[in-house]
């Protein structure tokens, strides 16, 4: 029996646009009604999230019962953390601030059993084997791995044809708010320069062979990314999306207090 068949990275692979949402409640309660929404894929973040190991875990299952696809977003692209992501489970990963084709190729070995990577062999008391139940996951593993590396700055943008060259990648997501940061825009992802920037990348992602991935509340320039052949693309932020209706949901009620009082 082989390793689980990754839809998302099989979405990817036939060119199907998946419409996301990013998780970052840090939350499996919250997570599985996100999961019940109908978004194709969801990103549990441990990057600016409040997230750990376990956290991870627990909402990785949740939506892994759900019809949405789970990505997870690791805190850093470290070998040593990369191996305790897989072995919980999660089959496709976002890497961020990817900046040369050096560091692609580390995080490519990062994510492929030996002899042709440095993944570490702990899948007997591993989830991602089913504790054992996999006999086969060790020779199957690797080819249901989705790898996915984030540039978000200068640096990743100037060695992107690099990037892109490295066998193994699968797909390249623009970070637009750090790479906004970085080109002098704190704060303004929709600055022309900006933008610019992004859509030459989604182009060359797009000419290379690889996923082009981005994250926008932007419906316009999300529409325009997908025109541009963008094939992972997040437009809401459950922590964003709950704020500004609790917020509203406040002031509703105060301004029906008001009334009442008047």
């Amino acid at each position: 029996m082989p390793a689980p068949q990754n839809a998302f990275k099989a979405a990817l692979n036939s060119g199907q646009p998946q419409m996301g949402c990013w998780v970052g409640l840090a939350d499996a309660y919250t997570a599985e009604i996100t999961a019940s929404a109908g978004f194709d894929w969801l990103l549990i973040d441990c990057e600016h999230a409040p997230n750990d190991l376990r956290s991870m875990m627990a909402q990785l299952k949740v939506v892994e019962a759900s019809t949405s696809k789970p990505v997870v977003r690791v805190p850093i692209g470290e070998t040593w953390m990369i191996k305790q992501f897989l072995d919980a489970g999660a089959q496709s990963l976002l890497v961020p601030m990817v900046e040369s084709k050096a560091q692609a190729e580390e995080l490519v070995s990062a994510v492929r059993y030996p002899p042709v990577g440095v993944r570490g062999v702990g899948s007997a008391l591993a989830r991602a084997s089913g504790f054992s139940a996999i006999p086969d996951y060790l020779t199957t593993a690797d080819g249901e791995i989705c790898l996915l590396v984030q540039v978000e700055n200068r640096a990743g943008l100037a060695d992107l044809d690099g990037i892109l060259s490295v066998d193994g990648v699968d797909g390249v997501f623009i970070g637009p708010s750090d790479l906004a940061a970085d080109m002098g825009h704190l704060g303004d992802p929709m600055h022309p320069e900006v933008v610019a920037a992004i859509l030459d990348a989604m182009k060359r992602i797009k000419a290379a062979g690889k996923a082009p991935g981005i994250l926008t509340t932007n419906l316009d320039f999300a529409r325009t990314c997908l025109e541009l052949g963008a094939t992972f693309v997040a437009t809401s932020i459950d922590v964003t999306l709950y704020a500004a209706a609790i917020r509203g949901a406040a002031r509703q009620a105060k301004e029906l207090l008001g009334s009442v009082e008047g």
